[in-house]
């Protein structure tokens, strides 16, 4: 299987052997099929995985063939390979596409971090395999320490280790963590998964304001908005 993911277009190219088969959970992302229309068969989901996806229907796409899937404005599409015990567990709405076969489970959260987080379910993979894994900006890997903890922003983190010390946190002064989203507070050992787009909605708005002054100008003088850019 060969993935080729041109972020800034949009879009992510898939090539699969004849050996290969995934499991797409976003259907309706496919823009593109090269290959047998036998090689493609959409099932419903079970009850499980519908609620979790919020989708009644995925796809098995079968080798040899090659799609396009088209991705939301923002976002990027990073493969992870998942080795054989695999214990990172995942956001499920972060999963495009699985290798075909590739068993799961699900892990429920603590009602507490459940109520706050509205995050019910985390579901943990066991390859070997592949995940098309869906974030805003880009996916980092950060790795975790057993006794300095790493806080993370609750709507960044995609997946963290099973065997991770994980609660729902603030940090810093009074005046930052009063004025901070909550954050995920985790220790231990291994990999971190987050999605670095921006978190702060006004960030963009603020980078492209012009400021006051040009404002002032473009109305105040003639043809303003003309000449002042």
């Amino acid at each position: 299987m060969n993935i080729v993911a041109p972020s800034p277009l949009g879009h992510i190219r898939v090539e699969l052997q004849e050996q290969d088969a995934l499991q797409v959970l976003h259907p309706k992302s496919i823009i593109t099929f090269h290959g047998s229309p036998r090689n493609r068969e959409d099932k419903f989901m079970d009850i499980g995985g519908a609620f979790r996806k919020k989708k009644w229907i995925r796809s098995r796409l079968q080798g040899p063939a090659a799609f396009v899937m088209g991705l939301p404005a923002g976002y990027s599409l990073v493969p992870v390979d998942v080795p054989e015990g695999g214990s990172l567990l995942f956001d499920f709405r972060h999963v495009a596409f699985l290798t075909d076969g590739m068993p799961f489970k699900s892990k429920v959260m603590r009602l507490k971090t459940a109520w706050i987080t509205r995050e019910l379910i985390r579901i943990q993979f066991s390859g070997p395999g592949t995940l098309g894994v869906l974030a805003s900006g880009d996916l980092a890997a950060i790795q975790l320490d057993p006794e300095q903890p790493l806080f993370v922003d609750k709507g960044a983190l995609v997946a963290y280790p099973e065997d991770a010390s994980i609660r729902l946190s603030v940090y810093g002064n009074s005046l930052a963590s009063q004025h901070m989203n909550v954050q995920w507070e985790l220790k231990g050992k291994g990999p971190v998964l987050i999605q670095t787009g921006s978190r702060d909605t006004g960030l963009e708005s603020r980078l492209s304001d012009d400021g006051w002054f040009k404002r002032v100008l473009r109305e105040a003088l003639p043809f303003g908005s003309v000449y002042i850019k």
